[in-house]
């Protein structure tokens, strides 16, 4: 039974039915062919505006055949956590890093960084096994405040929700309605109802606290030195280790680390790519895990199996070349019935995505997304056996960078239990001139 199970594959890709929508394609590209073809027979009967319409149907046409070749036949990937837990156990499992990308607390509010933060922290994966990073481009103590609150919540969010097996991590989802039944599945003994309720007030302590420091800047003494006198476009970089794992317990608290990274009038931050660079090489140099997830501030993991299931993808496959990043499209939530506006983008993620996953797979959507460290360095083992010029360009001029991407390429990561060993040397990668001369934003890049 346990050869059979070892045997059955970690994922399937199953092409959808689609017959139907085929043949409305087809009748639709000949109608257009028919068009054009009478566009021709009276071409010389109308003058240029006949032209101008013909020249229009044509790209139209050309554009047409792109897409139907694109959604022709639409794949969708099943993945089964069940088969990989039972060939790998919990310890064996490879560690994540997962980051969190922010740049605006008044644009982007702090408390929906925390909920994207809990949510993340709380999934269905061995806790010492992951790291959370959130980069904060807009250095504001008022983020690293809600952080520094959130993973006071956390401790008691996170068993609440293993306890119990929470489904929605987010607490702004879970919370948002007065029924406890709904977000309990069938779990409604005494024991639960007091330990939602002390929960749900918890989770709103939280947000007055924040929202006060938001609206009144009265914000609970911590260490906040790091961010007096601070312009958000012209400061050091600011690295703070929130919460770490030290005695590596399995449902314990995943680490949180905030980082702020160096900006400087006279160098280009490039933005969220920058910030991505940033927290690949001072996540290298803290935890090195061999996959790394990024979202955006404004998400949140809708199912708590999401690790799992990418796992599923990039362990599964024949081998690491086969697949680069695996990623997740977008989920929205009150949005308009049948999306009349269509900003839900139901075509392109429904549709075109599935398309191109039977091609070669769809592009990098900037979030969501689980990479493979190995990939983004872009380097082979024997490349950097030895340091040289070639090697020193690709990755900068710090040894320990250097050994991290070593150990890398080795599959070797570093203990996520003692994060605060590694930030004087995380602090010369953060700076803003680390990349002058070096590959990183052009063949190294997130």
């Amino acid at each position: 039974m346990a050869n059979a199970t070892t045997s059955l594959p970690l994922f399937e890709k199953i092409p959808r039915k689609n017959t139907i929508q085929r043949g409305f394609d087809i009748i639709i590209f000949f109608l257009l062919l028919l068009l054009l073809v009478y566009r021709l027979y009276f071409l010389n009967h109308y003058g240029f505006i006949w032209i101008l319409a013909f020249i229009c149907e044509s790209w139209f046409t050309f554009t047409w055949v792109l897409v139907i070749s694109t959604k022709w036949t639409l794949v969708d990937y099943n993945t089964y956590p069940d088969r990989l837990l039972q060939r790998v156990s919990e310890v064996e499992l490879p560690s994540v890093d997962m980051f969190v990308t922010t740049a605006d607390p008044v644009l982007e509010p702090p408390i929906i960084t925390v909920n994207t933060v809990l949510s993340l922290l709380a999934v269905d994966y061995p806790s010492h096994k992951l790291a959370c990073y959130v980069s904060d481009d807009g250095c504001s103590p008022l983020t690293y405040y809600s952080l520094v609150e959130a993973s006071k919540f956390a401790k008691l969010w996170v068993p609440f929700c293993n306890k119990y097996n929470v489904q929605v991590k987010a607490p702004f989802r879970y919370f948002s309605g007065d029924d406890f039944t709904k977000s309990s599945g069938s779990d409604t003994s005494s024991n639960f109802q007091q330990e939602w309720k002390r929960m749900k007030d918890e989770y709103e302590q939280l947000c007055v606290k924040i929202e006060d420091a938001v609206q009144n800047q009265n914000i609970v003494p911590c260490d906040l030195t790091a961010f007096s006198e601070i312009d958000s476009k012209n400061h050091p970089t600011i690295l703070k280790v929130i919460w770490e794992n030290k005695e590596g317990l399995l449902d314990g608290l995943p680490g949180l680390v905030y980082l702020s990274r160096e900006k400087r009038p006279n160098h280009s931050h490039r933005y969220k790519a920058g910030a991505m660079n940033v927290l690949t090489r001072v996540s290298g140099l803290m935890t090195n895990a061999p996959y790394m997830l990024n979202v955006d501030c404004d998400m949140y993991a809708n199912n708590p199996k999401i690790v799992l299931h990418a796992m599923c993808l990039l362990l599964g496959s024949n081998s690491e070349k086969e697949i680069a990043f695996v990623q997740f499209s977008n989920a929205f939530y009150d949005g308009l019935k049948d999306d009349p506006c269509g900003n839900q983008l139901v075509v392109m993620l429904e549709y075109m995505a599935c398309g191109f996953s039977r091609l070669q797979g769809f592009f990098y959507g900037g979030t969501g997304c689980f990479h493979r460290r190995k990939v983004i360095y872009g380097l082979q083992q024997d490349n950097i056996d030895s340091v040289n010029e070639e090697i020193l360009k690709r990755v900068g001029s710090s040894k320990e960078l250097m050994k991290s991407v070593a150990h890398a390429l080795k599959g070797k990561t570093n203990s996520p239990d003692h994060l605060s060993n590694s930030i004087d040397t995380a602090y010369q990668v953060a700076g803003c001139g680390y990349e002058h001369g070096t590959s990183w934003g052009r063949q190294v890049r997130e």
